[in-house]
């Protein structure tokens, strides 16, 4: 299994590659692991993981930057790849972000990326927070609990989005959607590659994952 971790000086690559290795060996998979801004590897890779740390703006210079990139992980997903987006990653996936100005996302999820409004409470939410979900609703939650922890780190989330969209959610103020998926197309608001035992499972159900056929985008 090849494994693209997407490189455009926008995540903590090294660590979501040895994430991705250790949950790898846990589930007795053999797989390939490649930290690339590549685009023909991107569109040869089984599975495409894109990390995300920083402002939303600064993320999609960063993918635009390189020449091709954007469009290579359009095509791959389009034609069926499994996405995992990390943090930024997962906001990346939505229409808009609004961090900085207004930037264009990849249109894959409903919704925008604004800044939080929760009166009272610290920004950035940082720290471990619970996962709410509804257990076997998704093949990603495989495995967890209802009210397993997650590590957040995030000040922006996703709002007036799509109810269908949403597979866990987290209560900081009101509920922040924390894992979403469409098609093969999925992502974390918390970062995995920091949630120790439940961010290996989630990474180790992606790499099993076989999701719906693509919805055309």
């Amino acid at each position: 299994m090849r494994v693209a971790v997407v490189d455009y000086a926008g995540g903590n690559l090294a660590s979501a590659a040895r994430a991705l290795q250790e949950a790898a060996r846990l589930a007795g998979l053999d797989a390939d692991i490649a930290i690339t801004d590549d685009p023909a590897a991107l569109r040869q890779a089984d599975r495409i993981v894109l990390p995300g740390q920083g402002a939303f703006l600064d993320c999609a210079s960063g993918l635009a930057a390189v020449p091709g990139l954007r469009d290579a992980i359009k095509d791959a997903t389009r034609a069926g790849t499994p996405f995992l987006g990390i943090c930024v990653g997962m906001q990346l996936m939505a229409e808009r972000g609004l961090e900085h100005g207004e930037t264009p996302g990849f249109g894959w999820i409903a919704g925008e990326i604004a800044p939080m409004d929760v009166p009272g409470l610290r920004l950035p939410q940082m720290g471990w927070n619970e996962l709410l979900f509804t257990p076997g609703a998704h093949p990603l939650t495989e495995g967890l609990r209802a009210g397993d922890h997650a590590y957040f780190v995030h000040s922006y989330a996703l709002r007036a989005h799509g109810s269908a969209d949403v597979v866990a959610s987290t209560d900081y103020g009101g509920l922040v959607p924390a894992l979403v998926a469409r098609g093969n197309r999925a992502g974390t608001q918390f970062h995995v590659e920091k949630s120790q035992a439940v961010g290996l499972r989630i990474l180790a159900n992606f790499l099993r994952w076989t999701p719906a056929p693509v919805e055309p985008s």
